[in-house]
């Protein structure tokens, strides 16, 4: 069994995982990213409380299958995910981490919400710049406690808004922590859907917002 986590990181989703996570299976399962990533604040937390639930990472997209002839409900896992933006740090917060060569990890600058899809024509406050340079800082502080590298945040850093999100090798995916295993399944696993919920990232979360 595995989880699956689509959509959109808000700042309510590390709540609404903590609701989720009371299930006692949650505890140490894989947790399958597809996210175009979200909120910084709302990740760091939910990235802590994947790590404190000793959770594995990978990427890949869940596919629900017709039900058995006996009615048990199925679904398929394939491996060509997309994990991108905060996605990336989410991916770091497993125990153990994999990205099947299918899967996509696309990372940028972290911006301010509501001025990145203008940012180049935008006026910034003083007070902006040093909201962008507090959450720089805190994802440092983040990537330094899951174990990741300083080349990951850089690499991002390199990348602003109004550029293509740039795609990391499997050369860079190792170098920069963000694969440490060679599997977590088979692949094109068939199983028992993810547990039901609410929401939709890790179970839990918003779908994602369609890109401009």
């Amino acid at each position: 069994m595995w989880i699956s986590a689509v959509g959109y990181i808000t700042a309510d989703t590390p709540r609404e995982f903590e609701t989720f996570a009371k299930d006692p299976n949650v505890h140490g399962a894989v947790l399958v990213l597809d996210s175009d990533g979200g909120s910084v604040l709302g990740t760091l937390a939910l990235g802590r409380a994947i790590r404190s639930l000793g959770m594995v990472t990978t990427i890949g997209k869940t596919t629900a299958l017709p039900p058995t002839g006996n009615g048990d409900r199925r679904a398929r896992l394939s491996p060509d995910g997309n994990c991108e933006s905060m996605c990336a740090f989410l991916l770091l917060a497993g125990s153990r981490r994999y990205v099947p060569p299918e899967a996509h990890v696309l990372v940028h600058q972290i911006w301010l919400g509501k001025k990145r899809k203008q940012a180049l024509e935008s006026n910034y406050s003083a007070e902006e710049l040093n909201i962008v340079q507090r959450d720089i800082g805190r994802l440092v502080q983040y990537t330094i406690e899951m174990g990741g590298s300083g080349e990951l945040l850089e690499t991002a850093l390199r990348v602003p808004p109004w550029e293509p999100l740039y795609r990391l090798s499997a050369d860079e995916l190792r170098r920069m922590k963000l694969t440490t295993a060679d599997a977590v399944f088979e692949r094109d696993m068939v199983g028992p859907p993810p547990p039901k919920s609410t929401t939709s990232l890790a179970t839990v979360g918003q779908p994602a917002a369609p890109r401009e």
